[in-house]
């Protein structure tokens, strides 16, 4: 969490809106007191990924991507060829 004062809130407010929308907590403060807190509202926060959603979405285009290399491949690989 970040403290800021009440002057620097107000002449870089759009920044700190920024900073607060991607999650972070800033404390804006008067004379060393703390008065008010800005954060990601509960409504803005994003949801993380579940396990599984992109299933069906990706595709494997090389059925052979995944197996390993001759050596002649890794030959040529080496030696800029491949």
């Amino acid at each position: 969490m970040d403290t800021i004062s009440m002057a620097y809130a107000k002449a870089h407010l759009p920044e700190l809106v920024k900073r607060a929308s991607r999650g972070e907590r800033i404390t804006i403060v008067r004379y060393k007191k703390p008065v008010a807190e800005l954060g990601p509202s509960p409504k803005a926060e994003k949801q993380k990924p579940k396990f599984g959603t992109l299933k069906g979405k990706a595709y494997l285009i090389d059925p052979r991507a995944l197996e390993p290399m001759t050596d002649e491949e890794v030959d040529a690989f080496l030696e800029g060829r491949y």
